[in-house]
């Protein structure tokens, strides 16, 4: 692996020395760094527990903070070239850590409940009893039935529901059965009394096979266990954890909820019993989002708009709230993958862990230290910390000992986040401000598969924005892997042209706000842009989070209840005339407008304008005031009323005066009302 300590060292503006046994014989010189001010960062992620070992011995030690630079770098047919890539690498390093966010915490004292079948139920409580306080749920006897001796509490019934998450879940069963499982002693007097065997060693009748001949009543004698005249029962208790041994798991989300473990009829393997194990105490967790309500965009007036985040949710986190016109999130099922802040349209979610503007940072110090050290043509691949990284580590050592391997190419410069679908068009296109060629977002089987979709439905969005202002090539990619060897051909990818990117790199910074970040990294592309198509306006894909409103100006009759269904302040009325204005650059697209119009008069169009009036209040529809009867003050449109009065003509309740009152203002009519001798009225009588 080449090194060029006085590339890195201009690149990175300090002084390095190369280092080729430091975590060896060189060890004096890391525990002499360890003395500075500044967090020390180490290039080789190997002997990292050795450096940390050597770091909590020394008697003042600054943090520590671990880089990747051998397989993602050096350990590639490309590796002479790589040392921009290094640079921007260990440039990445230096950045402070994300600020602490609130976190949410759990709590399990071990009480864990096992379901499944009696005899696989209890080889797997055997495992865990002496950490935990297990209680097993009978789902039938199984291949060997239960033991005689009576070592876990057992519960049976039909279960109802399921819910929950570590240290609260809840279980709700039907118990229906007429032997109680509590007051049986296992003497197997009731199995050997039934003529039918329709009692097993689970100790419970199967109602098909039962003839009632009640053998088994009087066989129990003193335990009493056995009552047919017992009512089915309704039964709920608590469990920290839950071990399920169906076939069929309780939840059927991709991402199931923190201390619910589905082993299936197998049983559970190592891993899991040590997980298990482990979960007993108290747990904190990032708060991984941060919702804004005024800015959702999901209902108004019991109308649904935006969904997008609803549906995209793998751990069925978050729910509909439309009686408060919002959605709501929970934080105890949430698994931080932030695919519902890549969809959201409006900003109201937003990933927390780290911030846009911290992960904005990172994108724009790897590029910009990229280009500093003379790199080209930088593809920005986004990769998981797990099974991500993992992929990236085989595919470097592979390159080191298989020759058809090339490894990670020179100029894809990798970057680890908590989860590959929590970056979204903001980010890319910010990637692609600051320089980057390409944006790459490597996925694997831990992704859902709803995620791919969502990614690839954004990424559609942001090619057609580049592709619209002239900017040649393939800009962002999806790709699956499932091992080493599904990245072996990545340097085949690159061999094509490189797409078309900026001029001159941006130095805007991203902000907290997903729309502000939009719209700073559009006035540069726009900016940047090699050609405008000639409409000023670019088409978009569907699940665009811009786009205009087109609208039936014959339907319309101005009632503006768009207006107040807008969650976006896109649609503007104007308190001086009967007027209806758009802002095209704050619409979401959510389509709530056009759910709510009563004439059915609007249509969400995608598309982005790059003209001024993107951004001005422009007239979409207006009409002639209708001046009241009475007084003439204006009080609504002459179309508007004209409708009123020809759908309730014919209604009985408004004939002759009345009919003529709705040509009026309110203070009029009511002037009206009370004015007409020969209206009737209460003290009439």
């Amino acid at each position: 692996m080449p090194l060029a300590p006085k590339a890195l060292g201009a690149a990175l503006g300090e002084q390095l020395t190369a280092h080729s046994t430091l975590c060896r014989r060189e060890a004096g010189a890391f525990l002499q760094a360890l003395s500075g001010s500044e967090p020390l960062v180490v290039a080789c992620t190997q002997e990292a527990r050795l450096f940390t070992e050597l770091a909590e011995q020394a008697p003042a030690a600054v943090p520590i903070r671990f880089v990747n630079i051998r397989e993602t770098g050096g350990w590639s047919k490309d590796a002479a070239k790589a040392t921009p890539k290094m640079a921007a690498l260990l440039a990445a390093a230096h950045l402070p850590e994300p600020e602490p966010v609130p976190t949410v915490t759990y709590k399990s004292a071990g009480r864990a409940l096992v379901i499944g079948s009696l005899d696989a139920a209890e080889r797997a409580a055997d495992l865990l009893a002496d950490t935990l306080d297990v209680t097993l749920f009978s789902l039938g006897a199984g291949e060997g039935g239960t033991t005689q001796e009576r070592r876990y509490p057992v519960l049976s019934g039909k279960i109802g529901q399921l819910s929950g998450w570590l240290g609260a879940f809840e279980l709700k069963w039907t118990r229906s059965n007429p032997i109680n499982l509590d007051l049986c002693t296992r003497c197997n007097a009731c199995v050997a009394a039934c003529p039918e065997g329709a009692i097993g060693l689970d100790y419970q009748v199967d109602s098909a096979l039962c003839q009632s001949h009640r053998a088994c009543v009087k066989a129990c004698g003193v335990a009493g266990a056995i009552d047919f005249t017992r009512e089915p029962a309704e039964d709920s208790e608590q469990f920290d954890l839950i071990l399920d041994l169906r076939s069929t798991a309780a939840f059927s989300q991709h991402a199931k909820p923190q201390g619910y473990f589905h082993a299936g009829s197998q049983g559970p393997d190592l891993r899991t019993l040590i997980d298990l194990r482990a979960l007993v105490g108290e747990f904190e967790k990032p708060k991984f989002f941060v919702y804004k309500q005024k800015l959702c965009a999901h209902s108004r007036n019991e109308k649904t708009g935006c969904n997008a985040c609803i549906e995209v949710c793998s751990a069925s986190a978050i729910s509909s709230e439309k009686e408060r016109q919002q959605i709501k999130v929970n934080p105890n099922l949430c698994v931080g993958c932030g695919s519902c802040t890549t969809v959201c349209p409006s900003g109201a979610l937003t990933f927390a862990y780290p911030r846009a503007a911290e992960q904005g940072s990172k994108i724009k110090t790897i590029l910009s230290t990229y280009a500093k050290a003379g790199g080209k043509e930088a593809v920005l691949m986004l990769h998981s910390q797990q099974q991500g990284m993992q992929l990236l580590n085989d595919l470097g050592r592979a390159a080191r000992i298989d020759d058809g391997i090339q490894g990670l190419p020179a100029r894809v410069l990798p970057l680890a986040l908590w989860h590959t679908a929590s970056v979204g068009i903001e980010l890319w296109l910010s990637a692609i401000a600051y320089g980057a060629s390409q944006v790459w977002v490597l996925m694997t089987d831990e992704e859902a598969p709803q995620y791919h979709s969502a990614v690839q439905a954004q990424m559609e969005v942001a090619q057609a924005i580049l592709h619209g202002l002239g900017y040649s090539g393939q800009h962002l990619r999806l790709l699956t892997a499932r091992d080493a060897r599904d990245l072996a051909g990545l340097d085949e990818s690159l061999r094509v042209p490189a797409a078309r990117t900026v001029a001159q790199a941006a130095g805007f910074a991203v902000q907290a706000d997903k729309r502000a970040t939009l719209e700073l990294v559009l006035d540069h592309l726009i900016a940047q842009a090699p050609a405008r198509p000639p409409t000023d306006a670019i088409d978009l894909p569907a699940a665009s989070p811009l786009g205009t409103l087109s609208i039936d100006k014959d339907a319309c009759t101005l009632c503006l209840s768009c207006v107040s269904a807008c969650p976006a302040s896109a649609l503007q009325d104007n308190p001086q005339a009967p007027q209806l204005r758009f802002i095209e650059k704050n619409c979401v697209q959510c389509g709530l407008c056009v759910k709510t119009c009563p004439e059915n008069a609007l249509a969400l169009s995608p598309r982005l304008l790059l003209s001024p009036k993107r951004r001005e209040a422009v007239v979409i529809n207006e009409m002639q005031p209708y001046a009241c009867i009475r007084c003439g003050k204006p009080f609504g449109t002459l179309k508007a009323i004209e409708t009123m009065l020809g759908r309730l003509a014919g209604h009985a309740m408004f004939q002759g005066e009345a009919l003529e009152r709705l040509k009026m203002c309110g203070d009029c009519r009511v002037i009206d009302i009370y004015s007409n001798s020969n209206e009737n009225r209460i003290t009439d009588h």
